[in-house]
């Protein structure tokens, strides 16, 4: 006998009607956002960013490839990583399929890490993925951009990441720390410190008169909304019913 409430079909109903206008306000709110991310003011790129990609070297604004907005993806997939982050990943196996989408409605897309374009493609070859994937090996982007730390800040307390400066980690630089950060860490052949100096995220751009600017980025539980599985969950009879990290690049399920 379950021990969930349960109840007649017209009882749900009554309690599902109540629900619904509470998301119809979410839904309404989440349009205002939208409305004021795009009313943010644009800062305009100063820097020359060069990137490596399958068609070869290029600037920020080859990465439009003709279109007037540039999604980029902060792929966690630093030098020293034998694999992509396995949660980046998931959300890479979500926004693979709706790439092309994005191209045919002015809006060029492009997942950015800093490990040599090799490794990136190797990696992506073994996902099975088509959307473009570019490295900044070398390159200020990803520093510039708060996806990327050195170990002195994570020591010291220098990391500024979504918007605030996080505590001091001498234990996490020592390799004094367990949990899900390290179980993770071992999936991309690293260890906690080396896989969290990169870290996720997303930015916007727009190329306007031959100019790019910077108009928009999010990170940590503001990609929450581009996790596609956790959206299913979200509507899951248990929800995202979590225990420790379960996901793992999408070929490694059914392995132990």
């Amino acid at each position: 006998m379950t021990a969930h409430l349960t109840a007649t079909r017209e009882e749900w109903l009554a309690a599902r009607l109540d629900l619904l206008e509470d998301e119809k306000e979410l839904t309404r709110r989440s349009d205002e956002l939208a409305l004021r991310r795009q009313a943010l003011p644009w800062v305009r790129i100063g820097k020359d960013y060069r990137f490596e990609t399958d068609e070869g070297r290029a600037s920020l604004a080859d990465l439009f490839k003709g279109r007037s907005q540039l999604l980029v993806y902060h792929f966690m997939f630093g030098p020293d990583y034998t694999a992509g982050c396995p949660s980046c990943s998931s959300i890479a196996d979500g926004f693979n399929g709706f790439v092309v989408h994005l191209e045919n409605h002015d809006v060029a897309f492009s997942a950015i890490s800093r490990a040599p374009l090799a490794k990136l493609q190797a990696f992506k070859q073994r996902m099975g993925w088509i959307f473009p994937w570019a490295s900044s090996f070398g390159s200020d982007f990803n520093r510039d951009f708060s996806v990327l730390f050195t170990e002195e800040q994570q020591r010291d307390g220098g990391i500024e990441y979504n918007f605030r400066r996080e505590a001091p980690s001498p234990q996490l630089v020592a390799g004094k720390t367990e949990g899900p950060v390290t179980q993770i860490a071992a999936m991309t052949g690293t260890d906690a410190a080396t896989f969290t100096r990169d870290r996720p995220g997303m930015s916007a751009f727009v190329l306007d008169d031959g100019i790019v600017y910077h108009t928009y980025s999010s990170y940590a539980r503001g990609l929450d909304g581009l996790w596609g599985m956790y959206q299913w969950l979200d509507r899951a009879p248990k929800g995202r019913n979590e225990d420790g990290i379960w996901w793992r690049h999408h070929d490694k399920y059914g392995r132990g």
